[in-house]
C-alpha cells in the first residue's frame, strides 16, 4: 500500500505540473467559481451570459491563448459550494496560483485511495487482495489521475462517496446507532458538493433497511432508525435547496433548470442525431465513453494511440470475463452474492443510469462521469483479474495466450506485418497467469510488477503525451 501511495503522489505531481493551464475539462469555470468567492465573499449566481458556446469552442480550440481570458467561463456557478469554499483559503494564500489549487485536489485524490482501500477492507475482510487491487486502480487509472490533478469538484465528491462506503461497511457490521449522525454529515456534505453524490442516498437507505431486516426489526422501528442519519443530511442539504428555490424559483432546488436555460448552444442529443444520425451518435457515445474512462485527456481532444486503447480493451474484457467466471464458480459462496454485492450493483446502476439520462439531453460522452461508481467498477475488474490469476483456469489460460502469441507471430511473418504490441500483450498476460498458477508464492511480486507497469505508462502519459499534445 505504501508503494501505491508513493506512486500516486509522483504521478499526481507529474499530471498537475505537466498539464498546461486550463487543459482539464471545465477547469476554468471551476477556477472562476473559487475566484468569485475569494474576491467578493459571496456565492455566485448562474445568470444568462455565463455560458457562450462560440467563445468556449474558440478558446478551447486555440489552446487558451493569453489574449482570450477565461473570465467569461462561468457556467459552473450553479454547482453546490463546499468544494469551492474549501479551495478559497488556498486561492487566497497562493494568490490564485493554479498549481496550488491542483495539488490540493490531488491530495483529495490521495484520500480517495485510502478510503477505497478502507471501504473494501471492511466490506470484504475475507478477501484482503481485493482492497489492495482496488486502491491500485484508484491510484493508476490514467483518466482518474488526470481529473484528480485538475481543479474540479469531482475530487471532493468522490472522497465523500467513499467515506459513505466506509460508513456503510460499519452499518452492515452493526455498529452502535449513536454513530449514525456521521453518515448524515457525510451525506449532507455530499449534497453541498455535487449532484453525483445524490444516488448514494438511495444506497445508504438500502443498506440501513437491509441491516435492520436481517436483524428482524419491524417496519416502524426500521423507519425510526433512519432518523439519526437522514435528518442531519436533509437539514444540511436544505440550506442549499432553499437558497436555490429563492434564486431560481420552484421547483429548481438544484439549479439544474437554470443551468439548462443558460447553456444555450451546448450540443444537444436531439440535434446531434438529426445532424449525424442515430447510429453515428451511438457509435460516438460508445467510443468516447470507453476512451475517456481510461484516458482521453484535455477537453477530450488528446486521443491516445490505438495500441493503448487495445490494452485498455483487453484489461476490460479480461476483467469482465473473470468477474463472470468468479460469480459462476463461487455461486452463492461469494460475498458478492450478499447484501454487500447488491449495494455495489445498485451504486453502479444508479450512476450509469444518471449518465445515460444526462446524455439523452446533452452530448456529454465522457466516461469520467462514471467515476462516482469507481469503487464497484474497480472492485469488479480486480476480482476478474485475480480470478484468472488464482483460479484453476490460470495455467490453461497462460498456455492459450502463449499459443495465441505464436499464432499472431507466424501470421505476421507470412503477411510481412508483425503485430508486436498484440503479441507482447498476449505473451505478457500468459506469462503472468502461468507463473501465478505454478508458483503461488510469486503472486505478490507479480502484482507489484503489474503496478510498476501501470506507473510507468502513466508517467509516460504525464511527461510525454500530454505536454506534446498542446
Amino acid at each position: 500500500m505504501f508503494l501505491i501511495v508513493c506512486g500516486y503522489l509522483i504521478l499526481a505531481w507529474g499530471f498537475a505540473t505537466r498539464t498546461p493551464p486550463w487543459q482539464v475539462p471545465d477547469e476554468p469555470a471551476h477556477y472562476n467559481y473559487i475566484r468569485f468567492i475569494a474576491t467578493t465573499g459571496r456565492l455566485p449566481v448562474l445568470q444568462p451570459g455565463d455560458y457562450d458556446q462560440d467563445y468556449l469552442s474558440e478558446i478551447v480550440s486555440r489552446g487558451f491563448p493569453p489574449e482570450l481570458p477565461i473570465d467569461p467561463l462561468r457556467y459552473e456557478f450553479h454547482q453546490p459550494p463546499l468544494y469551492y469554499l474549501l479551495m478559497t483559503p488556498i486561492f487566497l494564500l497562493s494568490g490564485g496560483d493554479l498549481l496550488s489549487l491542483r495539488l490540493f485536489s490531488a491530495i483529495l485524490g490521495l484520500l480517495q485511495i485510502l478510503l477505497a482501500f478502507t471501504a473494501v477492507s471492511r466490506l470484504f475482510p475475507e478477501r484482503p487482495a481485493w482492497a489492495l487491487g482496488t486502491a491500485a486502480v484508484f491510484a493508476f487509472l490514467p483518466q482518474h489521475l488526470a481529473m484528480n490533478a485538475g481543479v474540479n469538484n469531482d475530487a471532493l465528491a468522490e472522497v465523500l462517496i467513499l467515506g459513505l462506503w466506509v460508513w456503510i461497511a460499519h452499518e452492515l457490521r452493526g455498529h452502535p446507532p449513536r454513530r449514525a449522525w456521521i453518515g448524515g454529515l457525510l451525506l449532507g456534505a455530499g449534497f453541498l458538493t455535487k449532484t453525483t453524490v445524490y444516488p448514494m442516498a438511495l444506497v445508504l437507505l438500502a443498506a440501513v433497511l437491509a441491516r435492520d431486516a436481517a436483524a428482524g426489526r419491524p417496519w416502524m422501528e426500521r423507519l425510526r432508525r433512519l432518523t439519526p442519519w437522514l435528518l442531519p443530511a436533509l437539514a444540511i442539504g436544505a440550506l442549499w435547496w432553499v437558497r436555490n428555490g429563492i434564486l431560481y424559483g420552484w421547483p429548481d432546488l438544484l439549479g439544474l433548470q437554470q443551468h439548462d436555460r443558460v447553456v444555450t448552444g451546448q450540443p444537444r442529443t436531439s440535434e446531434w442525431i438529426a445532424r449525424y444520425g442515430l447510429i453515428a451518435t451511438l457509435d460516438r457515445f460508445r467510443t468516447f465513453t470507453f476512451q475517456s474512462f481510461w484516458g482521453q485527456f484535455g477537453w477530450m481532444g488528446v486521443v491516445l494511440e490505438a495500441r493503448w486503447y487495445l490494452l485498455f480493451a483487453w484489461l476490460t474484457a479480461f476483467g469482465l470475463m473473470g468477474f463472470m467466471l468468479h460469480l459462476g464458480r463461487e455461486r452463492r459462496r461469494s460475498p458478492l452474492w450478499s447484501v454487500r454485492g447488491v449495494l455495489m450493483l445498485l451504486s453502479t446502476g444508479l450512476t450509469a443510469g444518471t449518465y445515460l439520462w444526462y446524455n439523452l439531453s446533452f452530448v456529454q460522452h465522457q466516461g469520467r462521469y462514471l467515476f462516482p461508481a469507481l469503487l464497484p467498477i474497480a472492485l469488479g475488474l480486480v476480482i476478474g483479474w485475480l480470478t484468472w490469476a488464482e483460479g484453476k483456469e490460470a495455467e490453461g489460460l497462460g498456455v492459450a495466450c502463449g499459443l495465441g502469441a505464436i499464432t499472431l507471430g507466424i501470421a505476421g511473418l507470412i503477411h510481412g506485418d508483425l503485430p508486436l504490441f498484440p503479441i507482447g500483450l498476449l505473451a505478457g498476460t500468459g506469462l503472468i497467469v502461468w507463473l501465478s498458477a505454478r508458483f503461488p508464492s510469486l503472486r505478490p511480486y507479480l502484482g507489484l510488477a503489474v503496478c510498476l507497469g501501470a506507473f510507468t505508462l502513466d508517467l509516460y502519459f504525464a511527461l510525454v503525451i500530454i505536454p506534446s499534445a498542446f
